[in-house]
């Protein structure tokens, strides 16, 4: 699958470039990339700020509106982020009275985040960050969802090289 996913995401820019000089920022598929990953958490942060939240803690909701109870470790997993980045930002929205953080009954090494009711009642007030984001886009549905498709499959196939090269 990573041949054809080469074939078809990375072979036809490779092919338009110059080879003239292949260490031209211009010509590195990692830059795109990188600078639309900040531009799209700037674009996130004139309407999180409305509900004082950073885009780090925004995705944290998002895992807890569809499971509350997260343990960290899961958390980590979902987001891929590290403890070290994770836990103060747990810390934060938990002084913030977002969330609240217990150690699990059935192992005591184990820590589940909960949803406080301000943290639930976040979600009534986020729910028109998709569409707000979707219109600064300017993309139809169909470019939207094969835009997303085509990130995720660039990062299996980056996340499984790593996995491969690891061994």
């Amino acid at each position: 699958m990573s041949d054809l996913i080469a074939h078809n995401l990375i072979a036809p820019y490779l092919s338009s470039m110059s080879m003239d000089d292949p260490l031209s920022l211009d010509r590195q598929i990692c830059f795109p990339l990188y600078a639309a990953a900040r531009a799209m958490t700037q674009a996130y942060a004139p309407l999180l700020s409305r509900l004082g939240l950073t885009y780090p803690q925004y995705l944290v909701l998002l895992v807890l509106w569809e499971t509350d109870g997260e343990t960290v470790k899961g958390m980590g997993e979902r987001l891929y982020l590290d403890s070290g980045t994770l836990t103060p930002l747990l810390k934060r929205m938990e002084s913030q009275g977002l969330v609240r953080r217990e150690r699990s009954a059935e192992d005591a090494r184990s820590v589940r985040i909960y949803l406080t009711s301000e943290g639930r009642a976040l979600r009534r007030k986020a729910t028109s960050i998709p569409e707000a984001m979707a219109c600064k886009l300017g993309l139809t549905l169909e470019e939207a969802t094969r835009l997303r498709r085509d990130v995720q499959r660039l990062f299996e196939v980056l996340s499984q090289s790593h996995v491969d090269s690891a061994k």
